[in-house]
């Protein structure tokens, strides 16, 4: 599954990568669908950045192991912790979408984006709108393309502002019910099950650790029961949640005996073990030797 940045984005949707893009964590932009459109075929890929779209035609928006159908006008949320695509089911599709980063908020106000419900795991994403709900909507995209060509000094704390009221203003709605188990939904969630274990990797830090580590927490990340989340991946792959998780600890286990001065204690810790002993217990379980006798090879 691939992940699509903020540079391929531009790259691919817009033509143009913004000069100062690699130097902004809070990196937002704004855009009119209509103007923006994209003649490549739709990719079922995570991406690396928030997005907010009011999206007017009809097709289905698959999301994590859901599909949501989309007829008239839907309110959208995406995080990028979860992967999506659009597919199409009428010629044109008009609206507007904006694109942030998680420092966008985190730089002018406290909490995470995570606590609103519409971007927290397993959150509900559509909205759908009536006519005059569109209107409401509408204005406020069109006062954030209007603000983000001006030279107001304080212009992204104005258009933070224009975002949290699209937020709220869906808060205020019914969040969709009507969606659909695909019969690749299986897939989708063994996706993002592989997605969310490897954002955990590589450890680069002591400070770093190793935090999802059984399918009951995965289940919990993803607001699955922990049965379905075994199925899939069991049906998918051939293997269980459990054995994904034990051969990526093992792999990354290796990679900090052979490239790191850490010793045992450190790096046990760093893969969420509590007790030397324990990581000691797994290894040997897996690989048949221990830490020591391994980084001594």
């Amino acid at each position: 599954m691939q992940t699509e940045t903020l540079e391929e984005f531009y790259q691919n949707k817009i033509k143009e990568v913004p000069a100062n893009l690699g130097r902004e964590t809070g990196h937002f932009n704004v855009f009119n669908m209509k103007v923006h459109a994209s003649g490549q075929a739709p990719r079922y890929s995570r991406r690396s950045f928030y997005k907010i779209a009011l999206s007017r035609g009809r097709g289905f928006y698959h999301y994590a192991d859901k599909s949501i159908e989309v007829s008239g006008t839907t309110l959208m949320f995406f995080n990028p912790n979860v992967p999506y695509t659009w597919q199409s089911l009428s010629p044109d599709t008009t609206g507007y979408f904006c694109i942030f980063k998680e420092g966008f908020f985190t730089e002018r106000m406290r909490g995470s984006l995570t606590d609103f419900p519409m971007f927290a795991p397993g959150g509900k994403p559509a909205y759908f709108l009536n006519d005059i709900q569109d209107q409401q909507v509408s204005a406020i995209f069109e006062r954030m393309l209007e603000e983000i060509q001006s030279d107001y000094v304080h212009k992204y704390d104005l258009l933070m502002n224009y975002v949290t009221e699209v937020i709220h203003y869906a808060l205020k709605l019914l969040p969709s019910e009507k969606l659909y188990h695909q019969s690749d939904a299986k897939t989708r969630i063994t996706s993002v099950f592989t997605e969310l274990l490897e954002r955990q990797f590589p450890i680069e830090s002591q400070d770093q650790r190793f935090e999802l580590r059984s399918a009951n927490d995965f289940a919990k990340q993803l607001s699955v029961h922990v049965n379905h989340l075994n199925r899939a991946i069991k049906e998918t792959t051939g293997r269980t949640t459990t054995e994904h998780i034990f051969e990526r600890l093992a792999s990354e286990a290796k990679t900090l005996l052979r490239h790191t001065d850490w010793n045992i204690s450190e790096i046990s810790y760093c893969l969420g073990f509590e007790e030397p002993a324990h990581f000691n217990k797994f290894f040997r379980k897996q690989l048949d030797t221990t830490p020591t006798a391994y980084r001594n090879l």
